[in-house]
């Protein structure tokens, strides 16, 4: 699969791309969750491509944007991203299974809708084929006597 930057995001990775130039290192936050991990490793395969990264990579996670949070992860950073590749394929999967099937069914029915995301895929598929089982469903007649 290839990871494309989407057009609305082009600027923002420019923005980061450019404050990274003169810094002494880059240090990735995020919140523990998945998303946040997966959204940090993807912009630094971006400024990897971009040639750059001339200085160390640190990687924090916090629960709270707090000055003692944001100190005490700094101080003790996690390992770098552990199960980055886990969570890409499973990302993959859930994207070929059902996201790319998905979101054009959401552009038709929402204008403006921008992808079925992969947390809400499976629960929307199921919403999906529910409701075309009910707009398919033929009521019986009633009896005549």
């Amino acid at each position: 699969m290839v990871w494309e930057v989407d057009a609305r995001a082009q600027s923002k990775m420019k923005d980061i791309a450019s404050a990274v130039k003169g810094a002494d290192k880059l240090i990735l936050a995020t919140d523990p969750d998945r998303e946040g991990e997966a959204i940090s490793w993807h912009i630094l395969q971006v400024l990897e491509e971009k040639h750059a990264l001339k200085m160390p990579v640190e990687r924090v996670v916090f629960n709270a944007v707090t000055k003692s949070a944001i100190l005490d992860a700094i101080a003790h950073p996690p390992p770098d991203q552990p199960g980055i590749g886990g969570r890409l394929s499973r990302r993959r999967a859930l994207d070929y299974l059902v996201g790319f099937t998905l979101s054009p069914v959401l552009w038709r029915k929402l204008p403006g809708a921008r992808s079925a995301g992969r947390v809400q895929s499976v629960a929307l598929r199921l919403v999906v084929e529910r409701e075309t089982e009910i707009e398919a469903f033929k009521a019986p007649g009633i009896l005549e006597h």
